[in-house]
């Protein structure tokens, strides 16, 4: 097995100039725009209930969740399902349900095993009916259609001991956005329930792959958090990699190959349209955004000598932050932007190591053994996510003094970690053995939460954005 930062230098830098020969230009390659999400109108809200929070990584024990289909006051035609409001009740709470089923956290029931409440009782449970079930929380919600087309949506959280309401919200979203507000009741009850921040209406960036395993086509692709409502960006003409969210979600960063010139680009999501940040005509690799958006940071080799490299997101004079011999490879910033950390190999072989956004104070963090790469900075700051090269690839984790490491996962090649937006879960990708199949893959902290995101092609170089605004 090649070591990854030799994968990353020759093969990304070569293998692209050879299959791209005379293809078209990148905004050729821009296939339908991605449709913008719609404005989510938050119509209720309610404090009140359980005050405790989880905010360690030990294994949270299993709680038991009862979550029934939505009731509608009357079963009402909509665009967002043609068999009218009270089946799409049912799809809603399915949608809950395997949100708060695949975070390995809770233990739910969903509405398919499940009686269903009626419109009245979704604000005044029928009690003994839960509590005949065993379940120790309650989710009911509503969905009714409006004059205007749009939808308001309810989502209710009770306590099964208590038999009374820890929190309540509603919000108003268009037919075509009624799965935002399935995540965003996921997203009440997982943050109720835990104290931690929410995650679930949130969304994926990644590289879809296909074709054989010495010629693949890559294309930029995005999907919901849980691989709903996918989209391919680009069309595959040119070679696309390493995908990153800007902070206020209206962008996409990548790297794309067009005629063997590697070019870094921003997608606006909202128009269709992209912009070239930079045309360096040098090896160019991984970049990354800055927290306040104003930046971006990239990898360039020139003259045998890859260093890290910062540009103004809009295009400009770049300005190199290391110099060191060797190669020096990533970038990602610490939430606050006051720190950088990166992987260089200027001690002998692939390690972490952090400097200041100016970069100052280089210095290395990892000292236990084995090689680390693809290092990635925990939104909450407490931890950095990293490919650990030990014999197999895998996903671990350490603090930013590179004290604590652990070892998150087992699999044979497991590299790329990117954090969910409350930095509880790291999503990466997996290379299969022999086929060179990829395939995305979550972990919580805990290392025991392990489980595949389906996409419809391989998947490799994931991006996992913010909360949707």
């Amino acid at each position: 097995m090649k070591p990854i930062l030799a994968l990353l230098t020759l093969a990304l830098f070569a293998a692209p100039a050879a299959a791209q020969d005379a293809q078209p230009t990148a905004s050729q390659d821009l296939g339908a725009p991605v449709p913008t999400v719609g404005e989510v109108e938050t119509i209720e809200q309610q404090d009140g209930g359980l005050t405790f929070t989880v905010t360690d990584e030990s294994e949270w024990q299993d709680l038991g969740i009862a979550i029934p289909g939505f009731a509608t006051d009357r079963d009402t035609p909509t665009p967002a399902n043609s068999s009218g409001t009270a089946a799409l009740g049912k799809e809603l709470a399915r949608v809950v349900f395997n949100d708060l089923k695949n975070n390995g956290l809770f233990k739910p029931v969903g509405p398919d095993a499940l009686p269903q409440p009626t419109f009245p009782q979704i604000t005044a449970p029928n009690w003994p009916t839960w509590s005949s079930r065993g379940a120790e929380m309650l989710v009911h919600g509503y969905v009714r259609a409006r004059a205007d087309n749009k939808l308001t949506v309810g989502c209710y959280l009770y306590d099964m001991a208590l038999k009374s309401e820890l929190v309540r919200e509603g919000w108003v979203v268009e037919p075509a956005d009624w799965r935002r507000a399935a995540h965003k009741c996921s997203d009440l009850v997982y943050s109720r329930l835990s104290g931690e921040d929410p995650f679930f209406d949130s969304r994926i960036a990644y590289i879809a792959e296909t074709g054989p395993k010495g010629n693949r086509v890559k294309r930029l692709a995005i999907m919901d958090s849980d691989g709903a409502n996918h989209r391919f960006i680009t069309t595959g003409r040119s070679t696309a990699l390493t995908p990153r969210f800007s902070p206020d979600y209206s962008k996409l960063l990548y790297l794309s190959y067009v005629d063997g010139n590697p070019r870094i680009y921003v997608y606006d999501i909202g128009s269709g349209r992209q912009s070239l940040v930079a045309e360096t005509g040098n090896p160019t690799i991984a970049p990354r955004w800055s927290p306040d958006g104003r930046y971006i940071l990239y990898s360039m080799a020139v003259a045998g000598n890859t260093d890290i490299y910062r540009v103004p997101a809009g295009g400009g004079q770049s300005v190199r932050l290391t110099d060191a011999p060797g190669i020096d490879i990533g970038g990602s910033y610490s939430p606050d932007g006051s720190q950088i950390v990166f992987e260089s190999d200027r001690s002998g072989g692939q390690q972490i190591y952090v400097m200041n956004a100016d970069g100052s104070n280089q210095r290395r963090i990892s000292f236990f053994g084995g090689r680390a790469a693809t290092p990635e900075w925990s939104p909450r700051g407490d931890q950095i996510a990293f490919t650990r090269i030990a014999g197999d690839f895998n996903i671990a984790v350490m603090s930013p003094n590179g004290r604590n490491m652990r070892t998150l996962t087992d699999g044979w090649q497991d590299e790329a970690p990117t954090w969910s937006p409350n930095g509880r879960i790291i999503q990466f990708f997996r290379t299969e053995r022999g086929s060179g199949k990829a395939s995305l893959w979550q972990v919580d902290l805990t290392g025991r939460n392990l489980r595949r995101l389906p996409t419809p092609v391989d998947a490799s170089d994931p991006a996992w954005g913010p909360i949707l605004p």
